[in-house]
């Protein structure tokens, strides 16, 4: 068994003007990252290369649409993708960084080789998605509204450079999705049957930072985050590192319809099927890892380990106001097609679950969330 794998390689900086001194930034590199992270720390720069600003071919998280649009604008000649950005910007990044990645959904289905040709570098500017560290891409087909990961050697970067003074400008909500979406990643990744035990060594030390964080905040207010961005974007790591080894699970699989369907934010998407999952997985086997990963989170809390996910919706609530489905406009007939959507196309993320979940368990954790 394979204890760790970490392909990028890791780098921290002070600011991005160190970072794009000893990269040694030119003509035949491309930025891709969206306009208010430009103005506020690399436009002052004056770097010789090209750039292109997400936003300006579509919003929220990758789509095909979203790729294709870009890659009309993409220039020639270009060495070196820096991708600086949350979750959709390093996706559609590791994409563009392949010799060949249209038609897309040609590349999905594995009708064209998946090959690189261009050096990539991602600098995430959230705490939560932890792409930079991953071999997965996800994207959102429009037409047929399925939201699907590649997962190939290939969309490694070569680098994952941190910097926490791009973290200034990150809205609160923002903030709170993606460092919800990093625990979650965590925990799913400890329960995972791929996890070994040095992963998991990295899936406990990530929700342990996270969770001291929130705490703080909760007791100092949530205008004292930027005082934690730093710890907050190590843990992101450590859990994009977990998560790249032994994957996500259910949480995230049963999270996508939602987001794609209702347009939800991932990291909020997952946090309305999270607990709703850990409650079945207890159901079904309550000892094992998952027994471990109570009690652990517990004590953290300073709670009865019965309690122990009610407790954690109340910190987290305090970041993240937790919705039932209703809330976000799914009718109980929306339910069967989750569940289909789930047990059809997310068999990569289910085969990671703590537990087997058929369909009609599947339902049912739709049904108790509704």
């Amino acid at each position: 068994m394979i204890e760790l794998k970490v392909r990028p390689t890791i780098v921290s900086y002070n600011n991005f003007q160190q970072f794009a001194k000893i990269e040694n930034i030119c003509e035949n590199d491309l930025i891709l990252t969206n306009h208010y992270i430009y103005e506020a720390d690399i436009e002052i720069l004056h770097l010789h290369c090209h750039v292109l600003f997400q936003e300006e071919y579509g919003f929220g998280e990758p789509t095909d649409t979203m790729l294709e649009a870009i890659y009309k604008d993409f220039p020639q000649n270009i060495r070196r993708i820096i991708a600086v950005g949350g979750g959709t910007v390093l996706d559609i990044s590791k994409l563009l960084s392949l010799k060949q990645c249209l038609p897309i959904r040609d590349l999905y289905d594995g009708k064209i080789p998946v090959e690189k040709d261009k050096k990539l570098i991602l600098i995430p500017t959230t705490c939560g998605t932890g792409s930079e560290v991953t071999n997965v891409a996800v994207v959102t087909f429009t037409i047929e509204k399925k939201k699907e990961g590649l997962v190939q050697e290939e969309l490694y970067a070569e680098q994952a450079v941190l910097i926490p003074q791009l973290l200034k400008t990150l809205p609160f909500n923002v903030f709170a999705t993606t460092s919800v979406d990093a625990l979650i990643h965590a925990i799913e990744a400890a329960l995972s049957p791929r996890a070994s035990e040095t992963v998991r060594m990295f899936c406990y030390t990530a929700i342990e930072m996270i969770m001291k964080g929130y705490f703080q905040l909760r007791e100092e207010g949530a205008g004292k985050r930027k005082l934690l961005y730093q710890d907050f974007l190590l843990a992101s790591t450590y859990a994009g590192i977990a998560s790249a080894n032994a994957g996500c699970g259910a949480v995230h699989a049963l999270s996508y319809p939602l987001a794609v369907k209702f347009h939800v934010p991932h990291g909020e998407a997952n946090y309305a099927l999270f607990t709703g999952v850990m409650k079945n997985y207890m159901e079904l086997k309550p000892d094992g890892e998952i027994e471990k990963i109570n009690k652990f989170i517990a004590n953290l809390l300073k709670c009865p380990v019965d309690l122990v996910y009610d407790e954690l919706e109340i910190l987290l609530d305090q970041l993240l106001p937790k919705k039932a489905l209703w809330r976000y406009g799914v009718k109980k007939y929306d339910l069967v097609e989750f569940t289909d959507s789930v047990i059809e196309t997310q068999q990569r993320l289910m085969s990671n679950n703590f537990v087997l979940l058929n369909k009609d368990r599947v339902y049912k954790i739709y049904k108790e969330l509704l």
